[in-house]
């Protein structure tokens, strides 16, 4: 197995490293986490950092890669990395946010389930069903996580057993970024439910029980429609849509709440099905489900989510002008009446 050749988006986050990380505080800065070991090759794992180093800046968290079958996710990170590396040369709004926070990017934390095309890593695990944290409320069967056989997808792993090394290595870097930073965002970034792009947020484990942060959630959604409102995304709980097992934002959510620290953790997941019903004959290719066969939609998928991205950014920077500390206030009561009543309504 060639690994150029299997992975380019690997070669791709490497010579972009190559070329734009640096040492002084207006450069990117990288490094290597951990070597996956598959098949007698190693498969590193990068993280990426871009703006001010000094402790206590919110943090924008980004994520991709987590199945490898949704390579769409590492490359719409990879694209925009590169656009914060050129920006920041000589835009001067771009410089002055990054004065007064942090991005950091895992861009593509499944090397070798990318690597060979499985949703899983090099374990048969599924990532997003390793954490250990089980669903309140009954899940769709096999889908929802379990431990029957790693021969099946979605495999959470054995019971009572440690996360999986891709899996482990993403908590700790988050939970470490959270002791440092005063506020995060995360935006983990995936591939293949639906024919709309949503922006979703935790509880996978409940439907009932929304998370304490719901109201400033809900004034994030707020602010972006109102900023860009000709944008097509469904921004709601990913319950509206079903429940799993050892979501690993779930768990994550909790603990650095429980900690005093705030993280509001969001998916995006890229409405695949609409690619397939474009180009039905692409449902032949392993990859039909989760990713844009065709170069033209590969790269408007590369544009259409720098809107979403630039906005998460401003967001972060500014987010003493939004956020909120109050358990049940306004907006976490307009949330409650939009997201989690009986008559649930299109967001």
């Amino acid at each position: 197995m060639n690994i150029a050749e299997r992975l380019p988006e690997l070669a791709q986050l490497e010579t972009l490293i190559q070329t734009h990380a640096g040492h002084r505080p207006d450069e990117m800065r990288a490094e290597k986490l951990l070597d996956i070991h598959y098949q007698s090759q190693s498969f590193p794992i990068y993280e990426c950092r871009l703006g001010n180093p000094a402790p206590d800046l919110p943090c924008l968290f980004l994520v991709g890669g987590v199945h490898g079958l949704e390579r769409i996710g590492t490359q719409v990170l990879l694209s925009f990395l590169s656009s914060l590396c050129e920006r920041q040369k000589w835009d001067i709004s771009l410089q002055r946010s990054l004065q007064q926070m942090q991005i950091v990017t895992i861009p593509l934390l499944n090397p070798v389930g990318m690597a060979m095309q499985w949703r899983s890593n090099a374990q048969h695990v599924d990532l997003m069903r390793n954490a250990p944290v089980d669903s309140i409320e009954k899940t769709a069967w096999l889908v929802g996580g379990h431990r029957f056989s790693r021969k099946i997808p979605w495999y959470r792993g054995k019971a009572n057993t440690p996360m999986e090394a891709e899996a482990q290595l993403l908590v700790n870097r988050v939970i470490a970024q959270s002791e440092h930073s005063r506020f995060m965002i995360a935006l983990d970034c995936h591939s293949g439910f639906g024919v709309k792009d949503r922006i979703w947020f935790p509880y996978a484990k409940s439907k009932q029980t929304p998370v304490s942060h719901l109201g400033s959630i809900f004034q994030l959604r707020n602010m972006f429609f109102q900023a860009y409102p000709h944008q097509k995304y469904v921004f709601e709980p990913q319950t509206r849509h079903y429940t799993c097992h050892g979501d690993l934002w779930d768990y994550l959510y909790d603990q650095i709440t429980a900690q005093g620290r705030t993280l509001l953790p969001l998916t995006l997941e890229m409405g695949s099905w609409l690619w397939v019903r474009k180009n039905p004959l692409q449902l032949w290719h392993p990859l039909g489900l989760f990713h844009p066969l065709k170069k033209h939609r590969v790269e408007r998928t590369l544009r259409k989510h720098l809107v979403l991205l630039d906005f998460l950014i401003n967001a972060t920077e500014a987010y003493t002008n939004w956020f909120s500390h109050e358990p049940q206030g306004e907006h976490w009561q307009q949330a409650h009446s939009l997201w989690y009543r009986d008559n649930f309504q299109e967001s």
